[in-house]
Order: structure tokens, then sequence, then C-alpha cells
């Protein structure tokens, strides 16, 4: 029945593809966009005061700044930034039929609100497509980069917008609305976004929200919907069920056959942060390399494709049958495959049984829950009848396939054989009817980022003898990893939460669920799915060039450092910053760098170890890869052997 079921899907999806080729011929594109660095320069059009700064879209700038003797204001600015690749939208109509008409949606995370607490905000930021990629001249105020007075309402502009505006002129509804704008800054459709509970730049406060534009072209409507999310990095709300806009429109009848995406903005009197930190864009265009659609089709040619279509379906139906029949008989065979490579591997730990870890974990309960990763979770164990290691952190890995199996098998190749007294120890493994287990050694005082980040009155900080402590354990474990251990290891995944504290608080590195062992000659690795890891520990090379290297993991660790000692995380707003790093820079630049040390420490720490390690912190984030401390340099400043480098304040 199930297979009946999954047949008719089949034939479904294929006949609703081959009516889609036979009647649209397009070509879908999909992208998703951000953090936003300097390697986005060669994907976008950046027009006159628009940049990429703070992993952002910053459309206008937030800071005045000095131009030779000249100092740029922030007033009555515009900028644009434009994806380079034009797509075409809709295809001439043939035989007196209408034209034909591409679909897209896009969504964005976007703010604009104003630079200080009484600073009064201007003046908007608009999505839009355009027929160029220039900024008309004089754009700024209420024209948000896109018109200019002598242009405004010019049919020849081919331009459609959705504009976010925060200031009222004469033809607006009020100061906070959304519009739909054709050739024109006068919306030909606005909602007022106020009785909606939306505003978009209150005073004093930064506000986050996610839009997005869908654009159907077979029934040629638009519709636009908003909404807030909590903080930069928070939670992405879903998208609510009724659009704030919505509105007839033909783009064949107002743009260029084909255009550009991009987002505009300007300051007028009033200024404010006009910010774009995420982009997903799909457009369905027409591909010029496509044959011309034929609209009157023969009964023998309706018929040849009805038979063409048929008879693979029928043939798809009986290798659906033997597919289901084989694919179980198979999966147990890769099983026994897997259970002999992995006791056939040198240095094997114990194996252990699944009923016992299930036992030692009172059936893997919640309550014994440690954390939860991408690839498993963790639970604490207690084996019955152990003398030597009775207290264990059992990861199960949760995704149970042939994937799972490879990051099952690439975390316990290269943890089987590290043998460092500030890693995580191995104890053993279990594999018994496909679930994969690893058993480490229990860390009775949890997680790093626990202690540091976790604010209970039961909760005591970190000492600063402690801090150093682990700082100079993390040190040593990547120094081994790097440099020590028979292949080059990088970690790829190193933060506070992967770092665990035993009994003494000694750290020990842990999760080598991303790790990788280099090849003799090879100095990076590469995955093939793209750069992985956290925001904030990420080095900005791996997402120019996807790889992961010895100077990548030292970025990490500079991170971890600012950590340690700041007791903040490295993605966090303080003041005008997002980051933590450009917060400790400023300070090192103002000569004051000592007031990074976290607020809970008093005066109970060594002011000169703690401004080396923030100087070190600094060094190990230099953007310039080969710039940054090898391990053993780091190693050797922490002891004392060696000064920490020199770090300008720019």
């Amino acid at each position: 029945m199930a297979i009946a079921v999954k047949l008719r899907m089949i034939i479904a999806a294929v006949l609703l593809y081959f009516t889609a080729v036979a009647s649209q011929n397009l070509t879908t594109f999909t992208a998703t966009y951000g953090p936003f660095n300097y390697s986005y320069r060669d994907i976008f059009d950046l027009e006159n005061s628009a940049t990429t700064f703070h992993s952002a879209l910053r459309l206008t700038p937030n800071l005045a700044y000095q131009k030779g003797l000249l100092r740029v204001p922030l007033e009555n600015l515009s900028g644009r930034v434009m994806l380079k690749q034009p797509f075409k939208l809709w295809e001439q109509g043939y035989n007196k039929t209408p034209d034909r008409v591409a679909s897209f949606n896009s969504s964005f995370l976007f703010s604009v609100y104003p630079l200080g607490r009484n600073t009064t905000p201007g003046e908007g930021l608009a999505f839009f497509l355009a027929p160029h990629l220039s900024l008309p001249s004089n754009s700024s105020g209420q024209y948000l980069g896109l018109t200019n007075i002598d242009t405004d309402g010019s049919l020849q502009n081919r331009l459609v917008a959705i504009e976010f505006d925060n200031v009222k002129q004469a033809f607006d509804p009020d100061a906070n609305h959304v519009g739909l704008n054709i050739n024109s800054i006068i919306s030909t459709v606005n909602t007022s976004l106020t009785p909606l509970g939306i505003e978009l730049a209150p005073l004093g406060e930064a506000r986050f929200y996610n839009a997005w534009v869908q654009y159907d072209g077979v029934s040629k409507v638009i519709e636009v919907y908003i909404a807030r999310q909590s903080k930069l990095h928070g939670e992405t709300p879903s998208k609510p069920d009724k659009p704030v806009l919505k509105s007839n429109l033909d783009l064949s009848g107002v743009l260029d056959q084909y255009s550009y995406f991009g987002f505009s903005a300007s300051t007028g009197d009033g200024v404010q942060y006009n910010n774009v930190y995420r982009w997903n864009l799909t457009v369905d265009s027409y591909s010029d390399n496509a044959p011309e659609p034929q609209y009157k089709h023969t009964l023998w040619k309706k018929t040849l494709l009805v038979v063409g279509v048929a008879i693979p379906l029928l043939m798809m139906g009986v290798g659906v049958t033997g597919y289901y029949y084989l694919r179980k008989k198979r999966s147990v065979a890769q099983s026994d495959v897997f259970l002999g490579a992995l006791r056939r591997l040198p240095d094997t730990p114990r194996e252990f049984r699944f009923k016992d870890l299930k036992k030692a974990t009172n059936n893997f309960n919640e309550k014994n829950k440690l954390g939860e990763g991408s690839f498993g979770v963790v639970y604490r164990g207690h084996l019955q009848n152990e003398n030597e290691n009775p207290e264990v952190a059992v990861k199960w890995f949760s995704k149970e396939t042939v994937k799972g199996q490879d990051e099952f098998l690439a975390e316990f190749t290269i943890i089987n054989r590290l043998r460092h007294k500030h890693l995580v120890r191995l104890l053993g493994w279990c594999h018994e009817k496909r679930k994969l287990l690893l058993v480490y050694d229990y860390m009775s005082n949890g997680s790093l980022d626990a202690h540091l980040f976790t604010r209970t009155p039961d909760n005591n900080p970190l000492s600063w003898d402690q801090r150093y402590n682990i700082i100079s354990g993390v040190a040593l474990a990547l120094n081994y990893l790097h440099n020590e251990y028979e292949q080059s290891v990088v970690h790829r995944d190193l933060k506070a939460s992967n770092i665990m504290l035993d009994s003494n608080f000694n750290a020990r590195l842990g999760d080598f669920g991303l790790a990788r062992a280099l090849d003799k000659e090879k100095t990076s690795y590469i995955d093939i799915n793209g750069v992985i890891g956290t925001p904030g520990y990420i080095a900005p090379e791996c997402l120019l060039t996807g790889k992961a290297t010895q100077q990548s993991d030292i970025y990490a660790f500079g991170a971890v450092l600012l950590e340690i000692v700041c007791g903040l995380r490295p993605v966090t707003r303080i003041n005008e910053f997002l980051f933590l790093l450009d917060w400790v820079r400023c300070l090192h630049r103002e000569g004051r760098i000592l007031d990074a040390v976290e607020e809970r420490l008093g005066n109970e720490y060594v002011a000169e170890e703690a401004q080396k390690v923030l100087i070190l912190a600094l060094a190990c984030s230099h953007p310039t890869p080969s710039e940054r401390p090898e391990t053993q340099a780091i190693v050797q400043i922490l002891s004392g052997l060696v000064p920490v480098s020199y770090v300008p304040p720019f």
C-alpha cells in the first residue's frame, strides 16, 4: 500500500515537472547571503556610501569619517547594494498570447533605527528591482536611493521597490509604513505598520525585522510580510499568515526584461542605521537558451507526450518495488561492513553493549542529558560494576544513516588515537542495530561556557587563576593537535562549549565531530558542505576560501581567550559594537584594554597577565592568517618564556 502511494506521488511529481518544462522554460536561481564580509564585493555592486561592515550590508554609514582633511557627514547620503547578476523576468508572448512573467521570493533580516537616543531617524530602506546598477545622483533624503527630483515618476526608471519608510512626507500616511513604489517614491499602495504593532525605528531602541517579498508571475500578485526578530542572532520568526501589503502587479509592464535585485537606503536631516544582515533569494528566470514554446500542439503530439511519460513511469514503478525489497537486505550488509571496519581500526578501545549503556543512563533519561549538538545528544551515565571509570559521558549520534556513520567514523578515528592530558579521553564505543554511540570520561564540572555565561546565585565566577590555567591547558591541547600528533589535526569547532572542566577545573578539549586530520604536505581541509562552524569563531578567510587551517583554529582560540577574560560571547552587542572583538580592539586603541576584564572579577586578577591574554587574543584574531602566532609561540607566551607580540592600535 505504501509503495502504491509513493508511486502515485512520483507520477504526480513527474507530470508536474513535464508540464512546467513544457510551458515555462524557467531556470531557478536560489542563494543565501550573509553574514556579509569583504569577499561579497565580488558578488555585489556597492554604490556610494554602501559597504560591508560588522557582517552586514551597510547601505549608509553609522559613523562619520575623515576623507583627507574633509569630514564626511552622516546626513543626506544614499547607497545601493545590488546583486551583479541580472535576471530575465519576463518573456514576450507569441501568437498574440500574453507576456509570460517569472516569479521570485525574497526574505531578508534588516534594521533601520536612529544612531542615538535623541536622534531623529531618517529616511528609510527599500528592496527593489531596477534595469541597471548605478545609483542616481542627489537621491538622498526622501528619494531613498531610488530616484531624484528630476527622474521621479518617469516611466524610463523601469523600477519596482518595496519601501520601509520611517519619515512622513506629504504623500505618506505616516512615519511608519511599508509601500509599493513603481518608478516613483510616491507609493501606489501603502500600509501603516503602527496599527499592526510594528514600529520600524523607535527612539533609543534597536529592532530587527524579517521581511518576505513574494511575487507570483502567474497570478501577477506581489505580497509583503514582516515579523520582528527578538535579537540579531536570535531565532528567525515564522512568516505571518497574512501579508501587510498585497497588490496586483504585472512586472512585464514596468520592468525591462533583464533586471537586477538589490537594496537601497538614504539619510536626510535625520540619520539612522540602514543595515541588511541576511538575504535569501529565489528567482524563476527565463533562459535565453530555451527553445521557443509552441502553443498549438496537435493531437498526435499530445499523444506522443503522454506515451513518452507513461512508459518511464511504469518502469519506475517496477524499480520502486524492487528498491524497497532490496534496501532492507542491503542495510544489514552495510551494518556488518561498518562494524567490521570499526573493529579493525588500530588501537580500538573497548566495545560496549547497548543494553549496558541504556542501563547506565537510566534508559537515556532526559534528566541525565548533559548537552546536545548537531551530531548527537550527550548523557551522563553510571556504569555498574566499574571501579576505574564508573562515571561516563555517552554521546548518541542522532543521524542513523550512512552520512551519520561517516561523521561517527570521522570523530572516532581521530580521537581514538589522541593521547593528551588536556583532551577528553575516549573510553569506548557501541554499534548495535544501527545505533552509534561513543563513551567518554565524565567531566564533573561540565563545560566552560556554563561557568562563564550562567548567572545564578549558586554559580560563582571562575577565579583568575582558574581562568589562566584553563587558557594554558587549551593552548597545550591545540599545540598537540597541530604539532605533536602524528598527523596535523584541525579542530574546526573550538569554542567555550566544547571545552570541558574536570574536578580540578583543568581544561579538556572535546567534541571532535568536525575535526579532520590533514594528510602529509597538506595545510588545509575543504568541506564539500561548505563552511561549517559557529559564528564568532569562524575566521574571515574561511568564508572566502572555505578552507580550514591551523590559522583558522588560532582565530577561534582568540575568540575563546576573549570569552574567558571578558565573560561575554563573541557575538555580543556592546554599545555600538556587534562583536566582542571590535569592542576590545577599540579599548586597546584608546589605551584602556583592561576595561574589558569581566566585572565579576573586581580587582581579583593579575593585571599583567590579563593584559597579556587580551593582547594575545587580538594577535590571534588578526584578519591576515599569516600574521597570527603559531601554537608553539602561544604556549611560550603564556608560560612567560617570550613576550607577547606587538599589536598596533589600528
